[in-house]
């Protein structure tokens, strides 16, 4: 079941929903936008990246107001708000439509985990023949929360628990 503006705020209210920072104003009928926060994350050119090695160069970038992304770049970027999942609550990461139109495809893999703590690490990928600019603090994209069914016999632990700031690729722990 998604959950509506209502369920949403609620939880919230109960402290079972982490948010934070928290603006009533970015719950939407059966959403809650998320802003862009001020960390980015460019892996470097050339070579391969050897997903038993990790992605080896990692520029990180902290912008104070806005960054260009340009054609054909992909960013990882970080939102502002630290979210807090309970174990019976999952989300669906969902890019804005009016920056989608613009050629700007958001993702985070789709999935936040239900038990999920953290600030979410989004993939950005510039598809248009145009620079992008992006405005720290601007709405970047959306969660959509679903209640399982049942609570799930174990609740998110991964690599990516508890992260603060763009966190690149951690694939290599899978071989380890």
């Amino acid at each position: 079941m998604i959950l509506s503006d209502r369920s949403i705020k609620s939880l919230i209210q109960k402290g079972e929903l982490r948010v934070d920072p928290f603006d009533e104003g970015l719950v939407q009928s059966s959403s809650l936008d998320l802003r862009l926060g001020s960390e980015f994350a460019r892996y470097r050119e050339g070579g391969v990246i050897d997903v038993k090695e990790g992605p080896g160069e990692v520029e990180i970038l902290r912008v104070k107001d806005h960054i260009d992304i340009a054609p054909k770049e992909f960013l990882l970027a970080t939102t502002l708000e630290y979210i807090k999942l309970p174990p019976y609550l999952t989300a669906f990461v969902e890019g804005r439509s009016s920056l989608g139109r613009l050629g700007l495809f958001i993702e985070n893999a789709g999935w936040v985990d239900a038990g999920f703590e953290g600030q979410i690490t989004l993939e950005l990928y510039n598809a248009s023949r145009t620079p992008i600019r992006l405005y720290v603090g601007m709405r970047i994209c959306q969660l959509v929360f679903a209640r399982l069914d049942k609570e799930p016999e174990r609740a998110y632990g991964g690599k990516y628990l508890g992260q603060r700031g763009v966190v690149p690729s951690k694939i290599a722990q899978d071989f380890k």
